[in-house]
């Protein structure tokens, strides 16, 4: 059987350690294709840069850094830099859980969603932040990333359904395991830091620290609980249930 075209892609730069962790990873069961942010790109959620050129720099013989966002990224990758179809792209690892919420405004998670979009099997892996000890356990996620794709390909999902991973800091020998489990609710410190530039001019930062997971068996809670979890997400969110209200409100 031939060896899988993997697209790699993530949000932290084509720099980044764990993007260089699941080259590695992805390495030892397919041929590899990086096309990765040229520079920092977190919290981008899926934006795609429409007004604005992309750049693109060649990193070697079949890297590329993009000067855009890990939407963009995927975008390119599928339509221009690749030459042949990826079977399937991994987004990653990022250096922190992606959870609950955080899913809407992660570019980790939404170069996957993007590579969904173009009917890619897709998943977004990232890991949680590194603890007092002897973390990064980059290992422990990439195993898990070959052990889903593996299972990926040999059984693939609905349309429009993609993957999101989420790994503890263990070492492989200490994670329980891998689990099957929905999104659950994750809550920050909503907050607002103003500050004054040494002009007089005001400036804010924004967002808080993580504070809870909630819902029994969700993502959150059982990685916690030292599991990796599998989280099946889709690409066109619906809540069928609140259509049957709306439809009160409406002529059909």
């Amino acid at each position: 059987m031939s060896r899988p075209v993997i697209l790699v892609s993530n949000d932290d730069g084509i720099d980044a350690p764990g993007l260089l962790a699941l080259e590695a990873a992805m390495a030892e069961v397919g041929e590899v294709w990086t096309v990765a942010p040229a520079t920092e790109q977190s919290a981008r959620s899926h934006a795609l840069t429409m007004h604005d050129p992309l750049r693109v720099e060649r990193r070697g013989e079949r890297r590329w850094a993009v000067s855009g966002t890990p939407a963009d990224c995927a975008y390119l990758a599928l339509l221009h830099l690749v030459p042949s179809r990826p079977d399937i792209l991994l987004s990653g690892i990022n250096p922190g859980s992606n959870l609950g919420a955080d899913i809407w405004y992660s570019g980790t998670v939404a170069a996957a969603r993007e590579a969904c979009l173009h009917g890619i099997p897709s998943i977004a892996v990232s890991q949680h932040r590194p603890m007092a000890g002897d973390g990064p356990h980059w290992e422990t996620a990439g195993a898990v990333a070959i052990r889903v794709l593996k299972a990926l390909l040999a059984d693939p999902m609905p349309p429009w359904t993609y993957l999101n991973v989420n790994v503890p800091d263990l070492a492989l020998a200490d994670l329980r395991g891998l689990a099957a489990c929905p999104l659950g609710r994750r809550t920050y410190a909503h907050q607002v830091d103003v500050r004054e530039d040494p002009r007089g001019r005001m400036y804010f930062w924004i967002g808080g620290p993580h504070e809870t997971f909630e819902g029994a068996g969700t993502d959150g809670v059982m990685l916690e609980e030292g599991w990796a979890t599998l989280t099946s997400l889709g690409a066109y969110p619906a809540d069928d249930g609140a259509i049957a209200r709306v439809r009160a409100w409406t002529d059909r």
